[in-house]
């Protein structure tokens, strides 16, 4: 029963919330869509952590669709090997998941440290990056320690085609029973926190993500600045 809760139940669950909540805060509190930013408030450290998480989240996020949703067949028949894919896996994984974790601790040392920065965060905005940090520090963890100390886990075989299963509504939940407790912590923990996102400032990476890293930096002047610019 545990195996059905944790990998057919709770999933669903955190999707449900997660799609209810994205579209309940979408048509009834738009103008909260949006994540405020903090950059008059506080600038060196954000130049750094910021760019580092968002960039790692971006690389993470192609990691994770290049394992889960491509079936290890198709890079068998592109004439990858397994050996070959996991030394990208492990370096890629790995470099992407520790600029997240990284990049989030900057940005969470920021709103504890930095007191303009202190009083305007929010207890989910706190949560948000730690709840993030989590999820990023066990999956950097998989790909970096557990992958090179004990052995390079074939999730391809396990949880690649379990999460493809939940889409079709024929959930294979026994492939997740026997992968290790790291990863059984990982996606649950993950999930966990996909549905704490609308909930939180984070719903604004809905909101095309892939274009936040080549933006423009938005420039703050002082009224005192602007108004001897007009004088």
């Amino acid at each position: 029963m545990a195996g059905i809760f944790w990998w057919v139940i709770f999933p669903y669950i955190a999707l449900t919330i997660m799609i209810l909540g994205l579209l309940y805060r979408f048509t009834f509190r738009q103008l909260t869509w949006a994540a405020p930013s903090t950059n008059f408030l506080e600038k060196k450290w954000l130049r750094i952590g910021s760019p580092l998480f968002h960039y790692g989240i971006i690389f993470a996020f192609i990691g994770h669709v290049m394992g889960m949703v491509i079936p290890m067949e198709f890079y068998q028949g592109i004439g990858i090997s397994d050996h070959l894919y996991h030394i990208g896996a492990m370096w890629g994984g790995g470099i992407a998941g520790l600029m997240v974790v990284v990049g989030l601790v900057i940005l969470l040392i920021r709103k504890i440290t930095i007191d303009p920065v202190r009083i305007k965060a929010t207890f989910a905005d706190f949560f948000s990056v730690l709840a993030l940090l989590f999820v990023a520090g066990t999956g950097t963890y998989m790909s970096i320690i557990y992958n090179t100390t004990v052995v390079a886990y074939e999730y391809r075989a396990t949880i690649g085609p379990w999460f493809r299963s939940l889409f079709v509504f024929m959930p294979k939940y026994e492939l997740m029973i026997g992968i290790p407790w790291i990863l059984k912590i990982h996606v649950a923990s993950a999930f966990a926190f996909f549905a704490t996102i609308p909930f939180t400032r984070l719903v604004h990476i809905f909101s095309f993500p892939i274009r936040y890293p080549a933006r423009s930096p938005q420039q703050y002047r002082s009224r005192d600045n602007y108004r001897g610019q007009h004088n």
